[in-house]
């Protein structure tokens, strides 16, 4: 994954570690401190309620009583909004450090009728830097490839299905127009610093671009956009892995990242979920959701109840296993149960060096310097263009698209997410690795052929 930002705001220390000692009694399993994160300060927390949310007076009067026992006449919380999965979005009038916010995080859990407390954490792309050096879209036909150009014969190339890709947004592209759903899809950023295009949530997943300095802007959705679906057979640019697909863009990631509300309402929204404020997705419900995202830390219970909502309404979640080079167990979403975690190859067929791996990595695809469509800006918009990107985040999309391929056949309408998971990496259905991978990456690599021919 990318370097996490790095941010200097001013941190108010509620608690030391005396204080820490003399916290109230709570149930560990409902406090999840494991995505906490010293260079990032933390500001909002998702809290569940077991018997339901407390009228709105009731709830907002609890969180004063957390904050006045710790103290701090400076700090004060608020009530932001419901999150889609059941919990409720609060934040802080500052950011805090981790010890500060496992404290208060401990203190409202020490409420009994709390179900989980975590932290609205922060997302962001998992790329790494490009490698011009491979050839064009290897990734597709090649020897280490997916196989695609063989499974296209069948004829089934993602008609009637839609993509999700929950990503940055999405930019003019004349590879990528045909594809994309009307309406485009939604913006789900609430941050307006973040959302960097005037406004929080709208209608518009137009990405206006996520520059964060010292990095420019990736267009990293646009990048994944055409990895799972870009226009093919029009003589212009590159080929997607389900081109007769749609791609519904869902905007929640803007500059610098997401955040993990967000994300999981994009998640809801994007299946066919309720999310309260915006309009239902209705004939655009995505058929498989890609997120090529990732932070730290073990899976929320946010992000997996967005998840097993999704699953629920019969959509295939598909995850980047991320890039640090580590065990994808710490990492979310690719910790989350229900999901298709993958880890990323190299035209070699072997581990690329920065991909992630453990068992919960479900199989591989190719991720190292896949060619793409992209944009010429460094901050703002430029002009269409193309460029090679390295990362689990390009690796995910080809998997998304072969679901996508999946699906159009007759018999995969019927197939759960489950089914498909199963199919797709079953030893069968495979490409095995040249060497045994060690540490794993999962059953082998993706073969498309061979998991659409395993369709009924």
């Amino acid at each position: 994954m990318t370097s996490q930002l790095k941010p200097r705001p001013h941190l108010l220390a509620l608690a030391t570690v005396a204080v820490l000692a003399a916290a109230p009694a709570f149930a560990a399993d409902r406090v999840n401190l494991s995505s906490l994160d010293p260079d990032r300060p933390v500001a909002g927390f998702i809290v569940a309620y077991k018997s339901g949310t407390p009228k709105s007076l009731d709830l907002q009067r609890q969180l004063d009583t957390a904050v006045r026992t710790l103290g701090h006449k400076d700090l004060t919380i608020k009530h932001v909004r419901p999150v889609a999965t059941g919990g409720e979005l609060i934040e802080v009038n500052r950011p805090l450090d981790v010890v500060a916010a496992t404290t208060l995080m401990q203190q409202i859990a020490s409420n009994p009728d709390v179900e989980y407390i975590e932290p609205n954490s922060w997302f962001t792309v998992a790329l790494t830097p490009n490698d011009p050096s491979y050839p064009s879209q290897y990734g597709l036909s090649g020897t280490w490839g997916i196989r695609a150009n063989t499974a296209w014969d069948n004829t089934y190339q993602g008609q009637g299905t839609i993509i999700g890709v929950l990503d940055t947004g999405i930019t003019s592209h004349p590879d990528l127009a045909a594809n994309l759903t009307s309406p485009l899809g939604y913006d789900f950023i609430t941050n307006v610093t973040a959302a960097a295009d005037g406004n929080g949530r709208d209608n518009n997943p137009t990405d206006p671009g996520d520059f964060c300095s010292p990095n420019p802007s990736s267009w990293h959705g646009t990048h994944v956009t055409g990895i799972a679906a870009a226009v093919t057979n029009n003589a212009v640019g590159v080929a997607g892995t389900a081109f007769k697909a749609k791609v519904l863009s869902v905007r929640v990631l803007g500059k610098c990242g997401g955040s993990l509300a967000d994300i999981a309402d994009g998640i809801t929204w994007a299946s066919g979920g309720t999310v309260s404020g915006v309009p239902a997705v209705g004939a655009n419900k995505a058929t498989v959701i890609n997120m090529s995202l990732g932070g730290g830390g073990a899976c929320s219970s946010t992000f997996q109840t967005a998840i097993n909502g999704a699953v629920s309404r019969g959509v295939t979640v598909v995850v980047a296993a991320g890039n640090s080079n580590a065990n994808a167990a710490n990492f979310q979403p690719a910790s989350c149960a229900n999901v298709i975690n993958v880890g990323a190859t190299t035209s070699a067929g072997v581990r690329a060096s920065f991909s992630n791996w453990g068992a919960s990595v479900d199989l591989a695809a190719p991720g190292q310097s896949i060619l793409s469509t992209l944009n010429s800006g460094s901050t703002t918009t430029g002009s269409p263009t193309y460029a090679n990107y390295s990362g689990t985040s390009m690796a995910a999309p080809f998997v998304a698209g072969v679901v996508a391929l999946m699906k159009s056949k007759p018999g995969g309408a019927a197939l759960t997410p489950a089914q498909i998971e199963t199919i797709i990496k079953a030893p069968a259905n495979i490409t095995p690795f040249p060497v045994v991978q060690n540490p794993v990456i999962g059953s082998g690599i993706l073969n498309a052929d061979k998991a659409t021919d395993a369709v009924p």
